[in-house]
């Protein structure tokens, strides 16, 4: 697997670098490959100060089995919100049409084209009352 987010200059990509999940920096490498592939994106969004982002990391993005269904079923893009205010601000309005709950890290299931098609924000890997 090819590690894209070891040289970025963002601590926050820099911190999932070593996560299983084959990720993407924002750009329009990942929406080419999801092309290709004819996959959906999940785009998740946070930053290097957000406690959820971390607790979201480690539950689910350090985890082997997890990563292996988002590897197989998407091309799966971090963003830093800090990096990219305008690509937050855009998704965040986005989810707001699929919940009320805003917030990071948000994740966004998105067509090959980035258009929304559902979005959340923390997701545990095992459901919880009032979190899937």
């Amino acid at each position: 697997m090819t590690n894209r987010l070891a040289d970025t200059l963002s601590p926050y990509l820099r911190a999932h670098a070593d996560n299983p999940v084959d990720w993407y920096p924002w750009g329009e490498e990942a929406f080419a490959e999801a092309q290709r592939r004819d996959v959906p994106l999940l785009i998740s969004i946070g930053y290097s100060t957000c406690h959820w982002c971390h607790v979201m990391a480690r539950e689910s993005f350090a985890d082997p089995a997890t990563a292996a269904l988002i590897n197989d079923g998407f091309v799966a893009v971090k963003v830093d919100r800090e990096e990219h205010p305008q690509v937050d601000g855009a998704y965040m309005a986005a989810a707001s049409a699929f919940t009320q709950s805003l917030g990071w890290p948000l994740t966004v299931f998105a067509t090959p084209r980035g258009r929304t098609f559902y979005a959340g924000t923390y997701w545990p890997p095992q459901a919880r009352p009032s979190m899937p």
